[in-house]
């Protein structure tokens, strides 16, 4: 599997020198995944199904590359060890083979979830495939399972070489204590006692400080908090306690639109990388002439705090319409040239970052810290569960004093119990853009005090309403 590069596109032959305006119009963006044949031939309509799936449902950038990687492996051992059979020709029995390799090849075994993942991907290339009238029917296999899902019962069709997913590890999450030392020595470049480390070299601690403390605070996923664009950000408010950041629904996963609320000591950091750091950088990388106009940036005339308009058409454009790649290309353009741009997180060269940038950010940081014999291992996601974690608890307790400041109400049992679990976990699931609130019933299992919360809280009204039957008895007897 490649990755298609414009920058190295440049010159190549038979493109007459307009490379970036041949792979924009072949709808190729930069960081493209793409297939080549055993004998480097170039698929056309296996790699058009990988360009065109995120009009299929498939939208991450990750998903997407682990999609064309799952296809290539199952092509190559199709030509391997298939007799050269292709893709296009596989049937059941190839499946079952490559099934038996996969999943019963001892020292090489992947997971019931990677298998499930390449049948994810197999099943909506077949689909594609159909569609277009590439193949007649369904190669593989399907079988009808009844399946519980928001809607109730439903019969659905599933792939037949599909596995039962291995049961989930534990969500991990870290004390908040925990994740204060982790970043400050990690990402800052603190001793663990505190006081600053004279051998430090980092130069963005502050900036990676403040991303992870968006992530924390808010529930962000990676794809989500390093895809912002710097007029995105919540304006800091003299009155107001938080910042509602609204994310498109092009960053989102599953194209699902939500607002996070950004604390005011994390929104002051990051207007503090806004207007300090990040301004001073671009500045400088403006007067070495790095934003030069080129077929590598969309010009940006205006913007405003929900649309922006482009200098190629003069059109508003709302943020919800423009997609991740086109926002990495997003560039500021004035009446004394380009002006940077509008990605939020860049690096020292005044480009936007990557994910894999930020990932090896946390990978650097956890390093850091276990030469410290610090035993702290954060990931991205992790900083999504702590926020899941510790945000749950706070609305249980939330609901729980809502629950006292009403004393006089009457409320049945179950009641009580749909505002303790259902209340708190519909909020949670908004927070986090969960399709399903049965997706966060997770956090429950790991929050120490949850079930104690709701028994006692359980407890304490059943005994009042017990008490407040007694009462109502007597009267009715005095009566």
């Amino acid at each position: 599997m490649y990755k298609t590069s414009p920058v190295r596109a440049l010159g190549a032959p038979g493109l007459g020198g307009d490379e970036a305006q041949v792979l924009r119009r072949a709808g190729v963006g930069d960081g493209l995944p793409f297939l080549l044949g055993p004998d480097g031939s170039y698929d056309l309509e296996l790699n058009r199904f990988v360009r065109e799936l995120d009009g299929w449902g498939v939208r991450s950038e990750h998903t997407r590359e682990a999609y064309a990687r799952d296809l290539m492996l199952f092509g190559r051992f199709l030509h391997e060890h298939r007799g050269g059979r292709s893709i296009w020709d596989a049937g059941q029995d190839d499946l079952r083979a490559y099934k038996r390799a996969r999943r019963r090849t001892k020292g090489f075994t992947v997971s019931a979830s990677t298998w499930n993942r390449f049948i994810a991907a197999l099943d909506k290339w077949v689909k594609w495939a159909i569609h277009e009238e590439l193949i007649e029917a369904q190669p593989f296999r399907m079988v009808e399972k009844t399946v519980l899902t928001a809607r109730g019962l439903v019969r659905v069709l599933f792939n037949a070489e599909r596995e039962v997913e291995d049961s989930a590890g534990p969500v991990r999450f870290l004390a908040y204590e925990d994740y204060l030392v982790w970043r400050d020595v990690g990402l800052r470049g603190q001793l663990p006692d505190g006081s600053p480390d004279p051998s430090w070299r980092g130069r963005h601690g502050e900036r990676n400080a403040v991303f992870a403390d968006l992530l924390v605070c808010t529930g962000m996923r990676l794809r989500e908090a390093s895809s912002l664009l710097v007029t995105e950000v919540p304006p800091l408010a003299q009155r107001r306690l938080t910042g509602d950041l609204n994310l498109p629904a092009t960053i989102t996963k599953r194209s699902r639109p939500r607002t996070v609320f950004v604390s005011r000591r994390v929104l002051r950091d990051l207007h503090h990388y806004v207007d300090i750091e990040r301004d001073e950088l671009v500045e400088r990388r403006r007067a070495a002439g790095a934003y030069g106009c080129t077929d590598a940036w969309m010009g940006v005339r205006s913007v405003g705090k929900t649309a922006l308009t482009l200098v190629e058409d003069g059109r508003s454009r709302p943020y919800s319409r423009v997609t991740i790649e086109e926002r990495q290309r997003l560039c500021r353009v004035g009446d004394d040239g380009p002006g940077g741009p509008l990605w939020l997180w860049l690096g020292e060269d005044g480009l936007p970052l990557s994910r894999s940038t930020w990932q090896a950010v946390f990978r650097r940081a956890n390093e850091r810290c276990a030469r410290f014999g610090l035993d702290l291992v954060v990931h991205p996601h992790a900083l999504r569960h702590t926020f899941a974690v510790h945000m749950l608890g706070l609305l249980l307790r939330q609901t729980v004093r809502a629950l006292r400041m009403e004393p006089g109400e009457t409320l049945m049992s179950q009641q009580v119990k749909r505002l303790l679990v259902g209340d708190p976990l519909r909020k949670l699931q908004l927070l986090l853009g969960h399709r399903q609130r049965e997706t966060v019933f997770v956090y429950l299992d790991v929050l120490d005090e949850a079930q104690e919360i709701v028994l006692s809280a359980l407890r304490e009204w059943d005994e009042q309403a017990e008490a407040l039957s007694r009462v109502r008895l007597e009267d009715g007897a005095a009566a």
